[in-house]
């Protein structure tokens, strides 16, 4: 059996996306000042770090950027297993006041970013939150919206939508995954 693919974004793709999700976070919060990137564990984090390169590059000014880690914050915690794998969350600053941008690399049922928002407000009360995020796959089970979207594809329940980036998986690339197909 292998497994079909269908490739969204190869890495010059992606990197583009990338390009144009900086300008329209600078865009949307009317330039950088007090702008907080936080990324979600995994794949937000490093999106964020590149996102936040490249407002800096254009920009010309320091744009700060943390991690997020939701796994305690999680609806479904009972169901990840006894251990729970938490990652690292690195918010060295208040929050107060700060125009945060929150990070992730895929947006599905919305439950990721209920829980960031949940584990942000632990961190101060920023004067407004927005939503990045690299794929829009539809499917939300809450009701949240990205302010910012890279790709909005259209993805039946039983595909995914697998996000690699070059920091964790060696190579930038985003596919939908099909199910297991005979060969």
């Amino acid at each position: 059996m292998t497994k079909k693919t269908s490739t969204v974004l190869d890495a010059r793709a992606l990197d583009r996306t990338l390009r144009r999700m900086a300008d329209q976070i600078v865009e949307l919060n009317a330039g950088t000042d007090g702008l907080v990137l936080v990324g979600i564990q995994r794949r937000g984090v490093q999106l964020a770090e590149r996102i936040g390169k490249l407002i800096e590059l254009q920009e010309k000014t320091t744009v700060a950027r943390g991690a997020l880690d939701i796994t305690l914050y999680r609806d479904d915690l009972q169901t990840v297993g006894p251990r729970p794998v938490v990652g690292a969350t690195h918010l060295p600053w208040t929050l107060d006041e700060q125009r945060v941008v929150i990070v992730d690399d895929v947006l599905y049922t919305g439950r990721t970013v209920r829980a960031a928002l949940d584990e942000l407000a632990d961190f101060g009360r920023p004067s407004r939150i927005a939503l990045a995020v690299l794929i829009d796959r539809g499917g939300r089970e809450l009701p949240i919206h990205a302010d910012i979207v890279g790709r909005a594809v259209t993805v039946a329940p039983d595909q995914r939508v697998d996000v690699f980036v070059e920091e964790l998986d060696g190579r930038d690339e985003v596919v939908i995954a099909y199910r297991e197909v005979e060969s």
